[in-house]
């Protein structure tokens, strides 16, 4: 069982549905024993980081991931769930991230159309499982104003380019992060998924 956090800050029916599509068995939750229960989770959001963050905190959910993912347990983070694995964000105002990863999220740049909506084309930096039978330069749906611009270089998996190049894909060990949606993304995002399954099982 997948254990998608339902903390009031994610796209959750699409997403369902698309592990649903690969019979991967979900359920929405923030009950921490189904969290410490299931075999992998995913922080979905959309939204303020700010809120997102004080919402984890306010349910004791951000003790209970940063000790699931310490035991080695597959944490997935998608759009602003995958900014809340860092240490901080710049979004009106600072604020602390769960610091599972280090790394800062700071506002695309005004020399682009923010926020960034649509369909990008992702560039792979390593050879990793995660991008098993995708084509380099695959576009996938974005739909952010922030993104992360300090990290650690050996973390990233795949880059695209809006204002300079932004982390799409990134992995810390257990940790996985996505910028985009692979559940808004058709086929390449089920691939996505089905490669992340792989990853789980």
């Amino acid at each position: 069982m997948i254990a998608i956090i339902d903390y009031g800050a994610g796209n959750i029916k699409s997403l369902q549905f698309a592990l649903s599509k690969l019979n991967m068995e979900s359920c929405l939750t923030t009950d921490p024993e189904k969290i410490k229960d299931s075999k992998a989770i995913i922080l979905p959001g959309v939204g303020a980081f700010k809120d997102a963050i004080a919402s984890l905190n306010q349910l004791g959910l951000s003790e209970v991931l940063k000790k699931e993912a310490a035991k080695g347990k597959p944490l997935i983070g998608i759009c602003l769930g995958m900014q809340l694995f860092y240490e901080r964000s710049f979004e009106d105002g600072k604020w602390e991230g769960l610091g599972l990863v280090k790394g800062n999220v700071r506002r695309i740049p005004d020399s682009v159309k923010v926020p960034h909506i649509g369909w990008n084309n992702i560039s792979a930096h390593t050879n990793s499982p995660l991008l098993k039978n995708i084509n380099n330069g695959a576009y996938v749906y974005f739909v952010h104003s922030y993104a992360v611009n300090k990290y650690q270089n050996n973390t990233l998996i795949a880059s695209t380019e809006y204002g300079g190049s932004i982390p799409a894909i990134v992995q810390q060990d257990n940790i996985v992060g996505m910028q985009f949606h692979p559940e808004k993304s058709g086929a390449v995002g089920l691939q996505l998924l089905q490669n992340l399954k792989e990853m789980i099982s």
